[in-house]
This record gives structure tokens, C-alpha cells and sequence, in this order.
């Protein structure tokens, strides 16, 4: 008997599982995964690069013929022509998706503290309820949004998209918070109770310096959907306050606006939404799954 064979036996013997051979064939396969997902890679990325290489070409090089072509040299004139007309949308959708974000994320840390820690009678019915305006369309409530926020005095300025975002964001940000705190050992809130902390210093000095990740991903979402928002702003803002959607808009959608500076107006408007995510990025996947393998 041969020195594998005896070690297979020893193996069996002992009750370990003997070593299965890897299929020859493993590796192909593995390759061919590989190159089929950066395959689907470069196709969804092709928009990116015409987008890029389009902005950053020089207007004598632009044509529908050479959209593929690299620019000879690299031209930041499409920006400079384009940017007077996204400066001030670029001023008020910072003004209004950082409040936005800031205030939400909040205000959802301490909904979902207290719902996954700090249980109350009728919590299983708020949380429902709460996460029930996630599913209702902007379309849905135009009109009575509009009616409400004119009565209020709310309409024209930027104080009325903050509220509204706000308010749209909670069940969003609520989710996020609950799932990651649910993830949390009780043990701990336990421990702040019996050194005299009650809700609110538990949830300032114990919750929240655990919960960069989940402030991570609702940072991330609510940035994302207040800096994209087209519908509330043209709506609710007036001229001097509209969005850089607004703006982007009034330059894509006008006949004689070469694409070029077109494609330089959405690249000059996605770039901080890109540096949210760089920013953010590594802890988002750790924020969006804390929670998921509770219970």
C-alpha cells in the first residue's frame, strides 16, 4: 500500500474527510468568470468613458464619428464654459443636500436606537407605520405637500426642500439605524443603565460613537437623494434657489447646447456625489449588513 492510500486511511479512520481532488478543469472556469464579469464591466462603464473623454475634449474634436476617439490633448474649456451657468444650482444643492442629510441621519439614529433598544408600548405598530412612507411615490402627495407647505410659508427657498428631504428620509435612515442597532449587544445598553445613564446619555455617549457605519450608508443615500432631486426643487424652490438638477436640465435640454458641454455639466454635477462615495465607501457594505445575520 502506498504512503496517499495510508493517509487516506489514517484520515477515515480518525473521522477527517479525505482531501477531494480539484477538478482539472477549475481553473478555466475560473478564468472564464473573470473575464466575462470585466467584460460586463467595460459595457457598463462605456457611458462613463464617452461621458469623460467627450468633456474633456477640446469643441473642435467633438463629433458623433469620433465619440469613441481619445482627445489628443485634454481641454478644460467645455467647464469653463459650462460652469457660470451650474454655479449658483451648485451652491444651493450643496446648501440643501448637506443640511438634508445631516439632520435626517439623525433623527433616524435616535428612531431606530430606541426601537431596536429601548422598546415602548405600540413599537411593534410605529415601526411599520414609519417605514410605511417608503413606499409612498413623490407623485402621490404633490399636491397636498404643495398645499401644505405655501400655507406654512415654506415655498421659494431652500428651508422647505430641507424639511421636505427631511422628512422623506426618516423611514430610510430609521431602517438603517434599527438594523444596526438591533446588531448591538444588549449587554451594553445594560451596562450604561446601571451607571445611571438614562436614554438620551445613552444613546449620545454609547449608540452613537458605535455607529459610524450606519451613518456611513444613510449619509451616503441621503446625500445621494437630496443632491438628485429634480422634482421637489423645480416645484417647491424658486428661480435664484433651484438645484443643480434644475440647471443641469436647462443646459441638456436646450437644441443648440453642443453634447460637450452637455457632458460636461452632468460630470461637473455627479463629482460630488462620487466624493461622498470615496469618502464613505469602506464603511458602507459594513453599515448596509450590520444587522442581517442577527437573531
Amino acid at each position: 500500500m502506498s504512503v496517499t492510500t495510508d493517509r487516506v486511511v489514517v484520515d477515515e479512520a480518525v473521522g477527517a474527510p479525505a482531501r477531494r481532488r480539484r477538478p482539472r478543469w477549475a481553473p478555466y472556469l475560473t478564468t472564464a468568470r473573470y473575464l466575462a464579469l470585466f467584460l460586463l464591466a467595460c459595457f457598463f462603464l462605456m457611458p462613463v468613458y464617452a461621458l469623460i473623454i467627450t468633456a474633456l475634449k477640446e469643441p473642435a474634436q467633438v463629433s458623433v464619428v469620433r465619440m469613441w476617439e481619445l482627445p489628443t490633448a485634454l481641454s478644460l474649456e467645455n467647464f469653463r464654459i459650462v460652469w457660470p451657468d451650474l454655479q449658483e444650482g451648485f451652491v444651493n444643492s450643496t446648501l440643501l443636500a448637506i443640511p438634508a442629510s445631516l439632520i435626517s441621519s439623525m433623527l433616524g439614529a435616535a428612531n431606530g436606537f430606541v426601537l431596536a433598544k429601548w422598546r415602548f408600548p405600540g413599537a411593534d405598530f410605529a415601526f411599520p407605520l414609519i417605514l410605511f412612507g417608503m413606499f409612498i411615490p413623490y407623485q402621490a402627495i404633490l399636491i397636498p405637500m404643495y398645499d401644505t407647505m405655501q400655507r406654512a410659508g415654506l415655498v421659494g427657498g431652500l428651508d422647505g426642500l430641507i424639511l421636505v428631504h427631511v422628512i422623506y428620509g426618516l423611514p430610510i435612515t430609521t431602517l438603517i439605524f434599527r438594523s444596526y442597532f438591533a446588531s448591538i449587544s444588549d449587554e451594553v445598553i445594560e451596562a450604561a443603565k446601571v451607571d445611571g445613564a438614562g436614554m438620551l446619555r445613552t444613546f449620545l455617549f454609547v449608540a452613537l460613537p458605535i455607529a459610524p457605519p450606519a451613518f456611513a450608508v444613510s449619509m451616503i443615500w441621503q446625500f445621494t437623494s437630496a443632491w438628485n432631486d429634480f422634482l421637489f426643487g423645480v416645484l417647491l424652490a424658486s428661480r435664484e434657489y433651484w438645484p443643480i438638477t434644475v440647471a443641469l436640465n436647462n443646459i441638456a435640454g436646450g437644441q443648440t447646447v453642443p453634447f460637450n458641454q452637455a457632458m460636461a455639466s452632468a460630470l461637473l454635477a455627479s463629482v460630488p456625489t462620487l466624493l461622498v462615495y470615496v469618502v464613505l465607501g469602506r464603511f458602507f457594505m459594513r453599515g448596509l449588513m450590520a444587522g442581517a445575520l442577527k437573531g
